[in-house]
């Protein structure tokens, strides 16, 4: 049982490593362009920066709804998935609501 908690550990710590990666790769775009893009530009930008940082990404996943045990593909699709664990949605908004707030 050990470990299977070590093995819980280490994969909490390299998604932790990855996300602090995605985030700081967030910042840096921002930093350069600033509020008011579409979200297009900052998606582009911020997976320029992602693959950089020599993580892997899939963009523009699908993403079916499960409905009574049948896939349907209703359009849903992930803007960017890292490494197969982290799924980054981009928004841009005039102002924050508690709406956007997850």
């Amino acid at each position: 049982m050990q470990a299977a908690v070590h093995r819980g550990d280490a994969e909490a710590q390299r998604i932790n490593a990855i996300t602090e990666k995605i985030i700081g790769c967030a910042i840096e775009v921002h930093k350069a362009l600033g509020p008011g893009l579409l979200e297009s530009a900052y998606e582009e930008c911020t997976s320029y920066e992602i693959l950089c940082c020599g993580l892997q990404i899939e963009r523009q996943v699908s993403l079916p709804v499960v409905y009574k045990g049948v896939k349907l593909d209703c359009g849903y699709r992930m803007d960017l998935v890292v490494e197969k664990v982290i799924v980054v949605e981009f928004k841009t908004v005039e102002v924050l609501l508690p709406v956007h707030e997850a």
